[in-house]
């Protein structure tokens, strides 16, 4: 690595805010003999900048031996991050490959079939004569020969052991503050109705301790390997059975991983297991070694905690410098625990946030607890309160982090019941980035409902100016890795998750120096996080929070806060005739619910079942 091309390989013009210092800064440290730079920005100080300088250190083909290790990667866990970087100019030579379910074939009656299920994988033998252009490989081709390689974090930890994608020189990880999480969450095993490909056909026994889970995720990939074989044996295959190869080949690789991992006696790793109700079946064949008098059990997850292990085989050896970078890195020593690095050998480089603290103003407007026992008595409230915030901010587009569906739907419901819901929008899961992309396209000064949007998502200038957190985004208690820790006293970890969650959300508005946004905080348990967590607050944070006032709302007034949707003029109230793609919406329909904001949130309750960090979680390799 040669740092001294760090200034050379900015990408922009000129330097904004305090970019140069800290290039001179993350310099030093790798100068310094540091293998691990920890790289703590603010929002809208230009990480993907600093990113792509830091990758233009690495060494190339010409100036070291053949055998070593030169060029660079650039991932980060947000599709739509990687999507921000292909669209910037600036970052033209970052040369981005992705999983092969977002490409489609290019032969002429496959045009709609993914990559991932075209000819090539579905018959023997099968001899492609446009492989030289399929769109996948030709990306693959290009970015395996570039210097900077870009990619979502799933396809890099899936490529980890590839002789296409070798260890590098540097490794950029943007928005790394989650690595550990990702990493937990990519190399957790879901066996399940979803997950397994006949798992109709097995006899799961109750797992009562992660020893008798090993035994049975031993039976279960012999299985596995068998149905694989007598697919593979098959001269052609139809999608399904490509897509049940595919799969039954991933379930083989998460089985034997664990039971490598859990027999190492060197492993840090900490196993959970989780089993659900068997539900309602007939009986099925006797597979593995469950006995047919045992007790039958139901689908399985198989959790890791800090897979420090497995990040270094998905990671930390994939390259000999690794920059990491995050707003939110809030304690270093806690993070590099989690992931596996000695804190002695990391450094950490702070840039200075540039944004005026006036620009960024905290507002409490908390109604009381959102907790599940006090939600039916704390939701109306915040709803009249966003009612009142719609008045106050008549012309201007406003964002709720709902932070669950089900708080979506109880939101979208009150407020078509105030009479407000023609300046509402919601989305499901399915129709998240559609309607997210509508809302910011559209001029009307629309309220968002959103669910899980407090990262990766860029609403600057007039997209949004103002925001409110309805619900302190704690971790589920119910989830086992989380009661594990708890169990364990790790309270600091807790909230200092949650204030991270928090720091990020109020990055969405305010993007840059001359922007200006307001958060509104909702739940008084975020009031109460803060002061739990004040000693992991950045500095540039604690500034917001020790300025935070209460503001003076206007009265309660439902038709005001419709003002700023009328296109004429009139009495200011939207008749939603004038709306853009939207229809009238009669008293009766809000009062039932079948307005299209409530309609579309109760689509959407059955998606909070899923992970959040699935809606941001490319993993198709």
């Amino acid at each position: 690595m040669n740092t001294e091309r760090i200034f050379e390989e900015f990408p922009a013009p000129s330097y904004r805010g305090t970019q140069q210092q800290a290039l001179r800064d993350i310099r030093d440290a790798f100068a310094a003999g540091n293998d691990v730079v920890l790289v703590r920005a603010p929002t809208g100080s230009g990480k993907s900048l600093l990113a792509r300088a830091i990758a233009g250190c690495a060494q190339r083909a010409d100036e070291g031996d053949p055998s070593d290790a030169t060029g660079a990667y650039y991932t980060t866990p947000q599709v739509s991050q990687l999507d921000d970087v292909a669209a910037d100019d600036l970052l033209a030579d970052l040369n981005v490959i992705r999983g092969k379910s977002n490409y489609t074939c290019i032969l002429p009656e496959e045009r709609d079939t993914p990559v991932n299920q075209a000819p090539c994988v579905r018959e023997r033998g099968y001899d492609c004569s446009v492989k030289h252009r399929c769109p996948y490989f030709s990306d693959r081709a290009i970015a395996s020969n570039r210097e900077i390689a870009a990619m979502t974090l799933a396809y890099f930890m899936q490529t980890a052991g590839s002789e296409v994608f070798r260890k590098r020189d540097v490794v950029v990880v943007d928005e790394a503050h989650g690595l550990a999480e990702w990493a937990e969450m990519y190399a957790t095993i879901q066996l399940g109705p979803r997950t397994v490909p006949f798992w109709d056909d097995l006899r799961v026994p109750e797992v009562d301790s992660v020893e008798r889970a090993v035994r049975y995720a031993e039976s279960l990939a012999q299985t596995c390997t068998r149905r694989k074989d007598d697919l593979l044996a098959q001269d052609s295959l139809s999608p399904g059975d490509v897509r049940e190869r595919d799969r039954l080949q991933e379930l083989i690789g998460e089985l034997e991983w664990f039971v490598s991992d859990f027999r190492d006696p060197q492993s840090p790793t900490t196993w959970l297991v989780d089993q659900s109700e068997p539900r309602a079946r007939d009986a099925g064949a006797d597979e593995g070694d469950a006995d047919g008098d045992e007790p039958r059990g139901g689908p399985l997850t198989i959790k890791p905690m800090n897979p420090e292990k497995y990040l270094q085989h998905t990671v930390w050896g994939r390259g000999n410098k690794f920059a990491l970078l995050s707003a939110t890195i809030l304690n270093k020593a806690a993070f590099c625990r989690q992931v596996g690095l000695d804190p002695d050998d990391v450094a950490l480089v702070d840039v200075e946030h540039t944004f005026p603290v006036e620009n960024r103003p905290l507002y409490d407007v908390t109604q009381g607890k959102m907790t599940y026992e006090e939600r039916d008595e704390t939701t109306p409230k915040i709803a009249r309160t966003i009612v009142r915030l719609m008045q106050h901010h008549p012309d201007e587009k406003g964002l709720v982090h709902a932070h669950s569906y089900d708080i979506q739907e109880r939101l979208a419901d009150l407020l078509a019941d105030f009479g407000v819901g023609d300046r509402i929008r919601t989305h499901d899961r399915d129709g998240r980035d559609a309607e997210l992309e509508a809302w910011k396209a559209s001029d009307e000064p629309d309220v968002f409902l959103s669910v899980k949007m407090e990262e990766a998502l860029d609403l600057k200038g007039d997209l949004c100016r103002w925001q409110v957190l309805c619900k302190a985004p704690f971790l589920n208690t119910g989830d086992s890795r989380v009661a594990h820790r708890l169990e364990q006293g790790q309270w600091a970890w807790y909230y200092r998750t949650t204030l991270r969650t928090v720091i990020q959300a109020c990055g969405r508005v305010v993007r840059a120096p001359d922007d200006y946004g307001a958060t509104y905080l909702a739940d008084s348990s975020l009031v109460d996080c803060f002061e739990r967590a004040r000693t992991d607050m950045p500095e540039w944070f604690e500034a917001q929070v020790d300025r935070m006032t209460r503001p003076d709302l206007p009265t309660f007034e439902p038709q005001a806060a419709l003002s700023g949707t009328v296109s004429g003029g009139g009495s200011g109230v939207a008749d939603g005739s004038s709306r853009t793609g939207r229809s009238n919406t009669t008293d009766s329909q809000r009062s039932n619910g079948t307005d299209r904001g409530s309609s579309r949130s109760r689509r959407s309750r059955k998606s909070s079942r899923s992970s959040p960090l699935a809606d941001v979680w490319d993993t198709d390799e």
